[in-house]
């Protein structure tokens, strides 16, 4: 094993922190209940007091069936040399994903969010095992594809809970740890940049990195964030995107990110691929990353693959989908779904002059000096 340097950690400034607790935090109080929920094989309701923090911020302690969440033990924190914004226990997993076991047949999906990412999956799924609607049906995607970070947004003292286990569903908390003895091929998804992976990643298994335009990142993200109660993003979308920009939403800076997958887009074992190919030409995005993987199908087996990832399909898909997604305890009432519209160019609905040419500043300053241009179908 190659031995690494760890990764630097650093504390977000005051200002900053107050900025993420400013448009976080959820000031209500309120006590919300999870039902009993088929799905989620559980025999009786959970009682919760949400109290949001600056991001994905759950945290707190239980007694008697409640749990007083008091957002996120610790706050958020820097990471690596880009300074990438996690929540700060992610320094009880930065390591052991850095250092986390890899195999020759691993499949990895990377993107920063809202990027394609379930679409990615479920395509790149299906490719690699022979097309098995069935078995793909029968088990949700979060168990099929695991997100190695997930446990990150969770204190010890919420994963150890069995009564979270039975409520949310156990599948969501397959992580990197159980990873090491499941069954080859391993798919695999992270938001991670490539700085904080497994430094052997492409040596090793094959990764695809999808990447979309900020604008349209942005837009989805915002829906994202103000879709679970547990985020609770309490404003417009105008200051939404002031934070985008500011790096200030985990998983940025968004511009590094993108930038050190493109570094390594012509290395064998990454295929680089836009969201907007994906929309535009999704039949010949199939194929690429079917050769990607070693299959070949025909023309007509992608064709009934295409129709499977229509958007409509994906959202009434419930291994994609699960119905712990629509609990009123979980989900926000009259918020966009999880499963959006899946569509390149929505940023225009949202940006008003003044903010698309600030926006257009902003990608130009971030490109200056690379030979990444974003793909022309975005424009």
């Amino acid at each position: 094993m190659v031995e690494t340097a760890p990764i630097k950690v650093q504390d977000l400034e005051p200002e900053n922190e107050e900025l993420l607790v400013k448009y976080f935090a959820d000031r209500s109080g309120n006590c919300v209940k999870l039902k009993s929920m088929e799905s989620l094989s559980t025999s009786r309701p959970n009682y919760v007091r949400v109290k949001a923090s600056p991001l994905h911020a759950i945290g707190g302690r239980h007694f008697d069936g409640y749990a007083l969440y008091d957002g996120q033990p610790g706050g958020y924190a820097y990471f690596g040399d880009k300074r990438f914004v996690l929540p700060k226990i992610y320094k009880d997993h930065v390591e052991g994903i850095r250092n986390m076991p890899l195999r020759k047949d691993d499949v990895w999906v990377a993107t920063f969010p809202r990027s394609g990412t379930t679409w990615t999956q479920e395509l790149t799924w299906l490719l690699c095992n022979d097309l098995d609607y069935k078995r793909a049906a029968a088990e949700t995607l979060t168990k099929r594809f695991v997100f190695i970070e997930f446990p990150s947004f969770f204190p010890k003292e919420i994963l150890g809970d069995p009564s979270v286990l039975e409520s949310l569903g156990d599948e969501i908390f397959i992580d990197y740890i159980s990873l090491k003895d499941a069954p080859s091929p391993r798919f695999i998804k992270t938001h991670l940049p490539m700085s904080l992976l497994p430094p052997q990643l492409l040596n090793t298994s094959r990764v695809v990195y999808v990447a979309r335009d900020p604008r349209d990142v942005a837009v989805s993200y915002y829906h994202h964030n103000k879709l679970f109660k547990m985020i609770g993003f309490n404003s417009d979308f105008k200051d939404y995107w002031k934070l985008f920009v500011k790096n200030l939403v985990n998983w940025a800076p968004y511009f590094e990110h993108l930038k050190e997958a493109w570094a390594q887009r012509n290395h064998p074992n990454m295929l680089f691929i836009f969201y907007e190919e994906l929309y535009k030409n999704l039949p010949d995005v199939v194929k690429r990353i079917a050769n990607f993987v070693g299959k070949t199908y025909s023309d007509e087996q992608i064709q009934v693959l295409c129709e499977h990832l229509k958007i409509d399909k994906m959202k009434e898909n419930k291994s994609i989908q699960p119905d712990w997604m629509q609990n009123p305890a979980i989900i926000t009432e009259g918020a966009e779904g999880f499963i959006r519209k899946g569509k390149a160019g929505g940023w225009r609905e949202y940006f008003d002059e003044e903010m698309s040419a600030e926006a257009e500043t902003w990608i130009q300053e971030n490109l200056r000096g690379t030979d990444f241009r974003f793909s022309e179908t975005n424009l």
